[in-house]
């Protein structure tokens, strides 16, 4: 699939993929997911294939993920859930999204980007809880983060993703409600009306993480409930950026040392968290 491969990989992403914080056993399976996510994605934002070109390598990366072959990502894949007996469900959510983003280009409103998040973004989060054996009452936190995740991706690329793949994220419904439409978007600094269309949006999305803070917290395996931690202090970080700046204008992105930054400080945050607890669940006599 090397001409539709963007050359990115999990280290060029906005919030860690298998990070150090992960057990390393897992990290093989995790890293063998994001490729396959990556390449699909890969495919869906090509800017030069036809609709039906890109369709139809989905569909090879779906022989692959079924054990028919058809692609190294899918076959890859389709090993480790075999070996950890897992669902390959999740993968299929994915490819879901991305056969969307071949053919649909604009969201009339909030409800319809969320069921689009639904496919492209809560599947990876469910993947990795699958992975490390975690409750499935843990869904719902994880489709918040995920979904606020997306969203974030969404608003800090709002412009790029219009002007190379004419597909808007950003609902129709809250453009028109400012009297916008869509070509706002190609103007090299937002007017104070996107602006406010981008602050109401990543208000929403801090309503999701308002949901989510409390998800490393129920995380069982210790490792995993610090990257989620990570995962949500960054996220929050990058609503506030939202709110302040302009992503057609302004860097939103984190550099590399204020995201290490920020990470030490949310796992600690989550380390602290999970001390309290547990000697606030100590018998009397434990604590001395």
């Amino acid at each position: 699939m090397t001409e539709f491969d963007s050359g990115k990989g999990h280290r060029d992403e906005n919030f860690p993929v298998a990070s150090r914080l992960v057990r390393p056993e897992l990290r093989p399976a995790i890293l063998a997911f994001y490729r396959f996510a990556r390449a699909a994605d890969d495919v869906a934002d090509h800017t030069t294939a036809a609709p039906d070109a890109k369709l139809r390598r989905l569909d090879a990366l779906e022989a692959g993920l079924r054990g028919t072959g058809g692609s190294p990502e899918g076959e890859a894949l389709h090993a480790v859930l075999r070996a950890r007996g897992l669902t390959d469900q999740h993968a299929l959510d994915l490819l879901e999204a991305f056969r969307r983003d071949c053919t649909k280009t604009r969201y009339a409103d909030w409800a319809e980007l969320m069921d689009y998040c639904r496919y492209s973004a809560a599947p990876v989060g469910r993947f990795v809880l699958d992975l490390h054996g975690e409750a499935r009452g843990l869904w719902p936190a994880n489709d918040a983060l995920c979904t606020a995740l997306q969203v974030i991706n969404h608003l800090q690329d709002c412009a790029k993703d219009f002007r190379a793949l004419d597909r808007v994220y950003i609902p129709l419904d809250a453009l028109v409600a400012r009297g916008l439409d869509v070509k706002a978007l190609r103007a090299p600094q937002a007017s104070p009306a996107l602006r406010q269309v981008i602050v109401e949006l990543a208000g929403r999305t801090a309503t999701l993480l308002d949901q989510s803070r409390g998800f490393a917290g129920g995380i069982a395996d210790r490792r995993l409930a610090l990257e989620v931690g990570v995962i949500q202090g960054l996220a929050e970080s990058l609503v506030a950026r939202l709110r302040k700046r302009d992503p057609l204008s302004e860097r939103v992105h984190h550099s590399k040392p204020e995201a290490l930054g920020l990470a030490v400080l949310a796992a600690l945050g989550v380390a602290a968290g999970r001390l309290r607890r547990r000697f606030g669940a100590a018998p009397l006599s434990a604590r001395g």
